[in-house]
């Protein structure tokens, strides 16, 4: 199959980012690259979940489909784009933070958004262990991740390969992360833009042999 749009998802930490912007590169694409940073209420988010939940819920949930909008507005499919979500993700954070009355609200909201907004050709899905994911978000050394508890991220963890497992909306393509490195290893990012390529629909997992340096 020939994917002409292409979404990276995963939880924090896992690569999201760094592998869309590599694989842009190698199919001689775009990036559509989600703006995390200019979430006002994110740093006070992972001091304070229940407080600022909502808030925070919202605004990415708004924010990703203005985005989104913009962008395939635009002539989009003369060159492949490469994005760092999936839009259909956001639910898996409203459900795992927000309390039930919340969750009415932003579910009214969602379902007048989801429907204007273009299912990707592929989804590439990035795992790794919890214990791996502290790790990457130690050493990319975010100021508001400092407070990400080990707690939180499991059950992050968990609630994506739940949501994963039952996902069909588009062909999927599930990678385990937690032995390789696409970014310092040519041949981790060049086996896998080889599986992209030979995708041939529906869900395929894809556990990456260990490589040796570069």
């Amino acid at each position: 199959m020939e994917a002409r749009y292409i979404a990276i998802e995963g939880p924090i930490g896992v690569g999201k980012s760094s592998l869309a912007t590599l694989l842009a590169r190698e199919l001689g694409g775009r990036t559509l690259l989600e703006e995390v940073d200019e979430n006002p209420f994110l740093p006070k988010f992972y001091g304070d979940i229940k407080k600022y939940a909502l808030q925070t819920q919202l605004f990415f949930l708004l924010s990703r489909y203005q985005q989104q909008k913009d962008m395939f507005q635009q002539e989009l499919f003369n060159t492949a784009v490469i994005s760092d979500y999936l839009f259909a993700k956001d639910r898996i954070f409203a459900y795992l933070n927000l309390d039930e009355n919340e969750l009415g609200l932003y579910e009214q909201v969602y379902r007048l958004l989801d429907t204007r907004i273009p299912k990707p050709d592929l989804v590439i899905y990035l795992q790794a262990s919890t214990e791996v994911l502290l790790d990457r978000i130690g050493i990319r050394n975010k100021d508001y991740e400092k407070n990400v508890k080990q707690e939180y991220l499991a059950k992050l963890n968990e609630a994506y390969n739940r949501y994963f497992f039952y996902y069909s909306d588009t062909p999927l393509l599930v990678v385990n992360t937690t032995e390789i490195d696409f970014v310092n290893k040519t041949a981790d990012l060049a086996n896998l833009v080889k599986e992209i390529k030979t995708m041939k629909g529906g869900a395929q997992h894809y556990i990456p042999l260990v490589s040796g340096n570069g």
